[in-house]
């Protein structure tokens, strides 16, 4: 997966489609799996530090074949690496966020349904939304803004009378599943933009700054470890309760990582609506057939709601894959919605 031209073809958005759409379902469907299936549960905490370990290691690999030598490579990490803590520290800040974000992943599925979760998590358009406009400098219309809050009117259908297991039970605790999502939500909201805002900021290499945001995330995740699970950990070990569908689901997330990098470098929010609303109903499905999920009538109704509000916020009226420049003229009214 090499990184692409900045005039990236339709073919591409496809493609990135594609897998991110595949990636997002299977991954909250597995995930749910392992945190219901397994008799020896893992540690989550150590299957986020691998996550970020094989996402360095992926984005070296990348970044080699980019170089096109071993001697430029070496250059180009003694450079932007080891010789820059300055940068290593500003994509520290993502990394610290994103590490919280994946364990209120992990929290949020061990008491929610998969289907749930993945409406739910929608919460984090309008935190982006709103992100995007503090922080970038940007505008959206009455039609995006129209969305957001149809995109909460869908999620209060969900929660209000949420979907329910009957084939598998298991003692869980919807208002933690819902405190889980509702930080995992704000981490998603800030660390996106806050990312995307150093990637098109600079000219530098798109891998570059993976690495330089996955070496703090390996240190910041096994913090997260020792703070959280230390004692555990040494007793039973860093790898206890791994089986292959653990390894998977790591997997997973590890690309689905690396694409998500790429999707704040290259694309807009059509994608990434589009995406997001059809991972929605293959997990949906997905549950219904694995863990006999039962759909009712609100739930049903409120996710067809997030699908289309999802939609309609993906039509901006703008060029949104690139940073505004500042304008003094501008009001901060005009700024939260855009005429």
């Amino acid at each position: 997966m090499a990184a692409p031209k900045e005039n990236v073809s339709l073919l591409f958005k496809l493609y990135c489609l594609m897998v991110m759409t595949l990636v997002a379902a299977t991954y909250t469907v597995a995930l749910r799996y392992t945190r219901i299936a397994e008799t020896k549960l893992y540690f989550s905490t150590t299957a986020v530090c691998i996550t970020e370990v094989i996402k360095l290691f992926l984005s070296v690999g990348i970044l080699a074949k980019e170089t096109g030598s071993l001697g430029r490579l070496m250059t180009s990490l003694r450079e932007n690496v080891l010789g820059s803590p300055k940068e290593l520290l500003k994509l520290s800040v993502p990394s610290v966020v994103y590490a919280v974000q994946n364990n209120m992943a992990f929290l949020a599925l061990s008491n929610l349904d998969a289907a749930v979760y993945q409406v739910t998590y929608q919460l984090k358009i309008p935190c982006t939304a709103l992100c995007t406009v503090l922080m970038l400098n940007r505008s959206l219309s009455k039609l995006q803004w129209f969305s957001v809050f149809m995109l909460c009117g869908g999620v209060t259908l969900v929660q209000w009378k949420p979907a329910q297991v009957t084939k598998i039970q298991m003692e869980q605790n919807p208002w933690l599943g819902f405190g889980a999502i509702a930080i995992a939500v704000l981490c998603s909201g800030f660390a996106g933009v806050y990312f995307e805002k150093v990637l098109k900021s600079s000219d530098t290499s798109l891998w570059v700054r993976n690495i330089q945001m996955y070496l703090s995330g390996i240190v910041v995740t096994l913090v997260g470890v020792y703070m959280s699970e230390g004692a555990q950990v040494l007793e039973r070990g860093f790898f206890y309760g791994y089986t292959y569908y653990v390894g998977f689901v790591i997997l997973l997330a590890s690309v689905g990582g690396l694409y998500t990098s790429v999707v704040v470098k290259y694309t807009d929010n059509i994608m990434k609506g589009f995406s997001a609303a059809a991972a929605i109903v293959l997990s949906t499905v997905a549950s219904v057939v694995l863990f006999g999920l039962q759909i009712t009538v609100s739930f049903a109704l409120g996710a067809l709601l997030v699908c289309i509000s999802i939609y309609l916020y993906g039509l901006p009226r703008q060029d949104t894959t690139k940073i505004q420049p500042p304008l003094e003229t501008v009001s901060s009214k005009e700024k939260l919605i855009h005429m």
